[in-house]
């Protein structure tokens, strides 16, 4: 066999390979989008890095839009589907559903709209808790971020509780909008996420 020959099959196993590799979508807002910060300082960028670091064959791919909504990512989900097959879906919607004081009935059944589709397709769903300012009264919080467990529970889905949890009242750590993490937080909101999609993985 001549070694141009060689070289061809080789390339086509290596395209073959590449090709097969399990993508890991991340459906999100701003918060995963990395807002405010540089792209490579995103917790979605720190995340494909682990999976690098631990050698994994999965890739990362970010499909996440500033300001996006339950809905938007209802309206986007099937593109998103049919372009990458994606293993496994991130859904990290929900927070601009409640700054501008939507339905949390509505939020509810878009999200479960999105986990369907997902599942329809034959990936995986991690659904990512969020919460909203205290200024919105403790009755709409409350209903606002009793979604995330009920549609866990409901569903059958691994949820990661409120991903800001451990910066979002960490001045230092939240940028001046008081809305979004900094470059310094995105290492811990990564860590947490890691800790429950790497068993989704295995």
């Amino acid at each position: 066999m001549s070694r141009f020959l060689c070289a061809v099959i080789i390339s086509l196993m290596s395209m073959t390979a590449t090709a097969k590799q399990p993508v890991i979508v991340v459906l999100g807002d701003s918060i995963s989008a990395g807002y405010g910060i540089e792209v490579d300082q995103g917790w979605v960028a720190l995340l494909q890095k682990k999976l690098l670091k631990a050698n994994s064959i999965y890739s990362i791919s970010n499909e996440s839009i500033s300001g996006d909504t339950s809905a938007g990512g209802l309206a986007r989900i099937d593109r998103i589907l049919t372009a990458h097959k994606p293993a496994v879906v991130l859904i990290e919607l929900g927070a601009n559903d409640g700054l501008r004081g939507l339905s949390p009935v509505v939020m509810k059944n878009n999200l479960a709209e999105i986990a369907a589709h997902v599942r329809k397709a034959g990936a995986k769903v991690l659904l990512l808790g969020m919460k909203i300012p205290p200024n919105y009264g403790k009755r709409y919080i409350d209903l606002f971020y009793n979604v995330y467990p009920q549609l866990s529970k409901e569903l059958g889905i691994p949820l990661v509780p409120s991903i800001l949890e451990e910066v979002a009242l960490v001045k230092d750590m939240m940028q001046a909008d008081g809305l979004h993490p900094n470059a310094k937080a995105q290492p811990i909101i990564a860590d947490k996420i890691e800790s429950y999609l790497f068993p989704l993985l295995k």
